[in-house]
């Protein structure tokens, strides 16, 4: 891009945040206190989806994997979904962050993230079969009772952390893509890995929210690449702030899949 035109955006998008600090000055979106975004007590009334389900199905599960009849319409396992999108203070952490390109407010929902992450870590080892289950001959109950536990949160530290990419326009219009803030929370507090590049974006269509189910598969079919060496069966968490169909973590992991991935699971702030 000409040093011209980078210089224009840039001051262009200078001038839109200071348009936009004055419009929607810093405040906590929960009760207002005034120089942050999110104040530590509202953040602590946001609360974790209260359960897991079939993205296609809605029926209820431990780990929010694609239940059977479901699973040959995906090429992910499943999605977790963190949050809440009826919860107010999510939904305009959610917005602020989208629409009034409120950039540090990614701070909050990859902490919020991380945290439920974690909560889902600590559900997989509370199915773990222990020592004590083999001592007292319980192992067949036990298994017999176990969901299948996401290949990730047994083996996280060989898991790879990808955000949905932006195409370059709509980068350029936004100045920053909110998925990669949050893989890049997740990554930095679990010490993982992240692939920042290699999975792009080379269609750029009319957004995702506009659409009905449908036309949202139509829509982003081929629009993603990877540009990488395969993935051998390393797996993989997607990262993105709202899913409604899945459509789009849907066509990331088909791509993944080409490229020899293991286990996808989408990761996600709420469902909107």
């Amino acid at each position: 891009m000409p040093k011209l035109l980078k210089y224009a955006l840039s001051h262009a998008r200078q001038v839109r945040d200071f348009i936009l600090d004055l419009i929607f000055p810093i405040q906590c979106l929960g009760c207002g206190q005034e120089g942050v975004w999110l104040c530590e007590s509202c953040f602590r009334k946001i609360n974790f989806k209260a359960s897991q389900y079939c993205l296609h199905c809605k029926k209820e599960n431990k780990f929010g994997e694609f239940c059977s009849p479901c699973r040959p319409h995906y090429n992910l396992n499943g999605v977790w979904i963190a949050g809440d999108y009826e919860d107010k203070i999510l939904s305009n952490l959610i917005k602020s962050l989208k629409y009034h390109f409120a950039q540090d407010i990614n701070l909050y929902l990859g902490k919020f993230l991380s945290l439920f992450l974690q909560n889902l870590i600590n559900q997989a080892r509370a199915f773990e079969v222990t020592g004590s289950d083999l001592q007292h001959g319980q192992i067949w109950r036990r298994l017999q009772s176990l969901p299948k536990i996401p290949q990730p949160l047994l083996d996280l530290h060989r898991t790879l952390i990808i955000p949905v990419p932006l195409h370059k326009r709509r980068l350029r219009w936004r100045g920053f893509n909110q998925s990669l803030g949050l893989a890049m929370a997740i990554a930095k507090n679990f010490n993982l890995k992240i692939s920042q590049e290699n999975l792009v974006r080379v269609k750029h269509k009319k957004p995702q929210a506009k659409l009905g189910e449908i036309e949202r598969k139509e829509n982003i079919k081929n629009c993603f690449a990877w540009q990488g060496d395969k993935l051998n069966g390393q797996p993989v968490i997607l990262i993105d702030d709202v899913t409604t169909t899945g459509s789009t973590l849907n066509e990331c992991a088909r791509v993944l899949k080409q490229n020899n991935a293991g286990e996808i699971w989408g990761l996600v702030v709420a469902k909107g």
